[in-house]
């Protein structure tokens, strides 16, 4: 995005010095305010791992997934993500917190079905694959000097869109057009990963300082987590293997 509005760039006259300390201030707290945003987005990805392998290896699983509460397990995390993305400036940082936890776990009760559909080794190879991935995106959306903001809209619209086919394809079962979801799915959602990567460390210049970074930091785990388990759905979706 453009740096109009980075600190970074605010002309400081004779001071070199100064603003040379300055710099190496800004790199330490986007560092360090990106790493929060990393602990958070990998431990709420590793929590609803571990709910989802646990829950369905209960025996409560299937009666509980088959039953009229899967519902309410599926529809609940779309609910909180609601809640935080309209309520941002109402909620407390530490309640902003619980809502994410709160949040990732019940995505693991909803995610369990993959272990009771999938075999355990191609979700592992797919997890890893989704890591690597996920990785080298979000690396390339930190460190390259091109705006990604234009493709936003793009991506947000491809989204909406993917949404459509899925919900067509309820009625219509067509595999083909399932397979095409998928595939469509991993693209999107990794131009997602480097865009959301790049909006993210954008935003550092607007909150460091203010009772807003810990909530910027909260969202932008939440919309990383988002990209990370939506590109691990449809990819695993695409390449898994069934019991």
């Amino acid at each position: 995005m453009a740096n109009w509005s980075d600190p970074r760039t605010t002309p400081t006259g004779f001071g070199g010095a100064a603003t040379g300390a300055r710099d190496v201030a800004y790199d330490a707290g986007l560092r360090s305010y990106m790493l929060s945003v990393y602990n958070y987005m990998a431990s709420g990805v590793l929590l609803t791992g571990l709910v989802a392998m646990l829950f369905a290896n209960s025996p409560y699983a299937v009666p509980i997934l088959t039953s009229p509460l899967r519902w309410l397990i599926m529809l609940s995390p779309l609910a909180i993500v609601f809640a935080m993305s309209f309520g941002i400036n109402k909620f407390s940082t530490g309640a902003l917190q619980g809502m994410f936890w709160a949040f990732t776990v019940l995505m693991g009760l909803s995610m369990s079905s993959i272990f009771l559909v999938f075999t355990g080794v191609s979700i592992a190879q797919t997890f890893f694959a989704t890591a690597a991935a996920f990785a080298g995106l979000s690396l390339w959306g930190y460190t390259t000097k091109k705006d990604l903001s234009g493709f936003g809209t793009f991506l947000v619209m491809g989204v909406v869109g993917l949404l459509v086919a899925m919900l067509i394809n309820i009625f219509l079962k067509s595999s083909m057009l399932a397979l095409a979801i998928s595939a469509i799915g991993v693209l999107l959602f990794a131009g997602l990963t480097a865009y959301d990567t790049q909006k993210i460390k954008s935003m550092y210049a607007y909150v460091a300082g203010t009772d807003m970074m810990g909530k910027t930091v909260i969202m932008g785990a939440l919309s990383l987590y988002l990209d990370f388990i939506n590109m691990f759905t449809f990819l695993l979706n695409f390449m898994g293997n069934r019991e």
